[in-house]
């Protein structure tokens, strides 16, 4: 089955042979993100949809006519009892992911998560005591990470291209009228430090490693105050690492965006070797040669199709079926993978300091101390 034209060259998948190992079958609770998913399993060899939840029976009934031969049900305790699902994909407002993940890891079920995993110290505590006792395995959809130009500079990275890290710079700014209609809840049911902040919280920890303190400050936009936003909507952090490296995240919610200028998110390395940036949404990684010239690789043409599904640049299905792809190969290699649910845990104490930090006017919080609580 395919849902995407095959135009250019670069647009791929994941083609089957003979020698793959039958594909694991993928259930999604929250169809309103989780849609994607189901679509992008379609990319992957590794990976097949069989089931849907939603209690909305239009999003059931929408997703469902995209894929008539996935199972639609309003009870996820079915979707879990289903001996086909072996991955469970959680799509859910932040606050029910901890009750969906130990339900699902007690139906012997292993998860991907789209992050964060968990919005609160107590839910921390019970799905990584959930994870250690049931020894299931827990894949955080952080979707940046498995974009084209992220993939790209992560393995210049691991070749040692920039050598050792000094800073690193992230940030992910983007106007979010969209998503205020789409999912109301995030007005009161969470903080904007755990939705678009998490894209360059988790790059930030990705690259430097444990994160020692962290100093924010945060305000609301023009939109966030119209919303009636309890959170912060703007951002920005300085963090220092353990071994005394820093690193900075920036992200503003209700901007008026210049994509020309500035991409959504951006990542900046910089090594002692060279520097590196990569973008969203286009598609561009940025490097130092040995020669100190600038090398620009654009990948949009070749693979917007594949991550996009057309030439609009959203929707993330690249993403998805890259992750779904490699957690999929780790489940059944026994390989480990990342970011899993020990790293989701702390990436939540980092963004849980960067919240308390903001709220006390810039005043340092101690990640360590919020791991302590958890235990992690």
């Amino acid at each position: 089955m395919t849902h995407f034209p095959r135009v250019a060259r670069g647009v791929h998948s994941y083609p089957r042979d003979d020698s793959d190992p039958a594909p694991l079958g993928l259930g999604v609770v929250g169809l309103h993100e989780g849609r994607t998913a189901l679509l992008a399993a379609y990319r992957t060899r590794g990976v097949r949809p069989v089931a849907g939840c939603d209690l909305d029976p239009v999003a059931r009934a929408e997703v469902g006519a995209e894929v008539p031969e996935v199972a639609m049900t309003a009870s996820y305790a079915d979707l879990l009892a289903r001996e086909d699902v072996r991955i469970v994909g959680v799509y859910t407002p932040d606050h029910l992911h901890a009750e969906h993940i130990i339900a699902a890891f007690e139906a012997g079920k292993d998860v991907v998560c789209t992050k964060p995993i968990v919005n609160d110290l107590g839910a921390a505590r019970e799905v990584l005591a959930a994870g250690r006792r049931t020894g299931r395995r827990l894949l955080v959809g952080q979707s940046t990470r498995f974009f084209e130009s992220f993939r790209r500079q992560r393995a210049a990275f691991e070749r040692g291209e920039v050598g050792d890290v000094e800073v690193v710079e992230a940030h992910y700014t983007h106007r979010m009228d969209w998503y205020y209609d789409r999912a109301p809840w995030i007005v009161d049911g969470t903080d904007w430090v755990y939705l678009g902040l998490s894209h360059p919280l988790d790059l930030l920890r990705w690259y430097l490693g444990p994160i020692a303190t962290v100093s924010a400050v945060g305000s609301r936009s023009a939109l966030a105050r119209t919303h009636g936003c309890a959170s912060f909507d703007i951002y920005s952090v300085n963090a220092t690492t353990v071994d005394g490296r820093i690193g900075r995240v920036f992200g503003h919610y209700g901007t008026h965006e210049l994509p020309r200028a500035r991409n959504s998110i951006e990542c900046l390395l910089y090594g002692a070797a060279g520097t590196s940036m990569a973008q969203y949404h286009d598609m561009r990684y940025l490097h130092t040669a040995p020669d100190g010239t600038e090398v620009v690789e654009d990948m949009l043409y070749e693979y917007r199709h594949y991550h996009f599904n057309n030439e609009v640049h959203g929707m993330h299905y690249g993403e998805f079926a890259n992750y779904l792809q490699y957690f999929a190969d780790a489940l059944t290699s026994g390989a480990d993978h990342s970011p899993d649910l020990t790293e989701g845990i702390e990436t939540f104490c980092l963004m849980e300091a960067v919240r308390r930090s903001a709220l006390a006017g810039g005043a340092p919080v101690d990640v360590a101390e919020l791991l302590e609580q958890v235990k992690c």
